[in-house]
């Protein structure tokens, strides 16, 4: 029988991948937000690069369907035709993300791709890798406020504590080799409504990010349960003092409350004129 706790039918959701599956669950993610009504459990499953990981799979997938009730939906970014022929064993539904683009592709470009594996997310060259790593390097060595020369830095967050400024940097590091240092505004910082001192050399580089106080407080209380730091008082007056002080330093801010990491990431990027390419 169908899964209908909540009144919702669960589908399961499969993102399948000969490499590591980043492309077929980022854009399995972006398709399955454009559905309401439904509750979906996703997994994903990489390295599929053989029949026989394929069988495995596909087993997988049928006891899924089974368990829930409802057909699965695979999304898949594997290259190998075989591979895919398999995964159609399964009786679910089975989305490409490359096919509605190869043919169109090789009609303009008057060749035929190479159906290659791991080629997406494979190492392009040691250069992009390297500015990665040093980028990650960089945001550990800069959050919350550890080291506070900026000189290297491309982007400098700034916001009250949990507000979403780490995992922000770290995004930021991974996915575009971005060297993201974050500044906590401390109580004392806010009672000024004045940038520290610290910060002012560096204004063209600094980001403000904000976050619903009512937030805040679920996510303060998750970290330090019924603490001053936790109350709402607190991250009230925090917030008001922190989006005030930024206002009047006319520093860029966004909400994270209902924004996801990718969003905040695109729109600082954006906002800060930072030309990047995704790796």
């Amino acid at each position: 029988m169908p899964d209908e706790t909540n009144h919702s039918p669960v589908r399961p959701v499969f993102y399948v991948s000969d490499g590591t599956g980043i492309t077929a669950e980022t854009i399995g993610h972006s398709l399955l937000t454009q559905f309401v009504g439904f509750r979906f459990v996703t997994d994903r499953i990489p390295f599929v690069d053989s029949v026989e990981k394929a069988r495995q799979t596909v087993a997988e997938v049928m006891r899924a369907g089974e368990q829930h009730g409802y057909r699965p939906i695979v999304v898949s970014s594997c290259v190998d035709a075989s591979i895919n022929a398999v995964l159609a064993e399964s009786g679910a539904l089975i989305l490409d993300v490359f096919a509605p683009f190869i043919a169109p592709m090789e009609v303009e470009l008057g060749v035929a791709r190479e159906s290659r594996v791991g080629r997406a997310h494979g190492m392009v060259d040691f250069d992009t890798y390297h500015r990665r790593i040093n980028a990650m390097n960089f945001a550990l060595a800069h959050d919350d406020g550890i080291a506070l020369n900026y000189d290297e830095a491309d982007v400098i967050l700034v916001a009250v504590s949990r507000a979403g400024k780490t995992p922000t940097c770290v995004y930021l590091a991974l996915h575009y080799g971005i060297r993201a240092a974050n500044y906590p505004l401390t109580e004392e910082d806010l009672e000024s409504d004045r940038l520290p001192p610290r910060l002012r050399p560096y204004r063209s580089k600094l980001y403000g990010l904000t976050i619903d106080p009512q937030r805040l407080h679920q996510i303060r209380q998750e970290r330090r349960p019924n603490s001053h730091y936790a109350k709402l008082e607190t991250c009230r007056s925090e917030v008001a003092a922190a989006e005030t002080m930024l206002r009047m330093e006319r520093i860029p801010i966004l909400s994270t409350t209902h924004a996801s990491i990718e969003e905040i990431s695109s729109r600082i990027l954006e906002d800060l004129d930072i030309n990047r390419e995704m790796f």
